[in-house]
């Protein structure tokens, strides 16, 4: 008799849902190479192959496609049965508000498995720019906030993860044009590290775009309407990135920080906590 081991199935699953082998390892805490070896054991302990080359990116064929929804019927009995025999029951509300950029690639399979793992708790989700998460005004909404931060020795907003910023989109530059930026409206981190960066080293630019929403900018890159910056975890896995080129200078770095609402401790905002610092670190 055979079985089919657990990791490989998550693994899998975790492809699919974030859209690409580099991503689904950062959120496992796996090397790329090491979720190809996943796959791979699964491909031959099935004997079929369950994904196909489509363009830069690997997809699933027709036998992936068919074992998928078993895969994650499975993981979520296997979930279900670790939960039912656990000795600690969770209940609870969490508002959590989280940046619009996470919100459209990291954080929906972390919400999932937490959901799955977790089923009495219910989780209210918001996105925004972090500066408005972070707005006095704005902060009571929230019990939990993923936000960026600026200041990566920040003492009251101390980070779990600094991530790499990048530039994302055709970074082929021409000289003496000016650098054109597509990004989010006045506020955001990567906008005014862009800008920032770009006076500093006398690159001239322009904003062609604005949006606050990852799509609306993922679109307009796909068009090479301009070029933005983001957190090397957050790049769709269908766009081109670098540190930096001749004409586009190093960004440096950006801070993760989880901020939880001054307030009695409360188990289910603790595990979500715990839980998004886990599988993002």
């Amino acid at each position: 008799m055979k079985n089919i081991p657990m990791d490989s199935l998550r693994t899998l699953v975790t492809v699919v849902d974030v859209g690409g082998f580099a991503k689904a390892g950062e959120l496992l805490g796996l090397s790329q190479p090491a979720v190809s070896l996943q796959i791979k054991r699964l491909e031959d302990l099935l004997g079929r192959k369950l994904f196909k080359k489509q363009g830069q990116r690997q997809v699933l064929n027709h036998q992936g496609e068919q074992l998928l929804p078993l895969a994650k019927q499975i993981l979520k009995e296997n979930d279900a049965i670790l939960q039912l025999f656990s000795n600690e029951t969770v209940t609870g509300k969490v508002r959590l508000g989280i940046p619009s950029e996470f919100a459209a690639s990291i954080l929906p399979a972390i919400i999932g498995d937490f959901v799955s793992l977790y089923p009495d708790v219910s989780l209210e989700v918001k996105s925004e720019l972090s500066k408005q998460l972070m707005h006095v005004s704005n902060r009571e909404e929230f019990d939990l906030l993923l936000t960026l931060v600026e200041q990566l020795d920040n003492p009251h907003y101390p980070s779990f993860l600094q991530d790499q910023l990048v530039w994302v989109g055709n970074t082929s530059i021409k000289a003496n044009k000016p650098v054109t930026l597509v990004v989010a409206p006045q506020g955001c981190i990567y906008r005014r590290r862009a800008i920032d960066a770009l006076e500093q080293a006398g690159i001239p630019w322009r904003i062609v775009y604005t949006n606050a929403d990852l799509t609306g900018l993922t679109a307009a890159i796909k068009e090479e309407l301009g070029i933005t910056v983001l957190a090397r975890k957050t790049v769709p896995e269908e766009l081109p990135f670098t540190t930096h080129t001749d004409m586009l200078p190093v960004l440096g770095q950006v801070g993760i920080s989880l901020i939880k609402r001054a307030q009695e401790p409360a188990n289910a905002i603790d595990k979500l906590a715990e839980f998004i610092t886990l599988r993002l670190s």
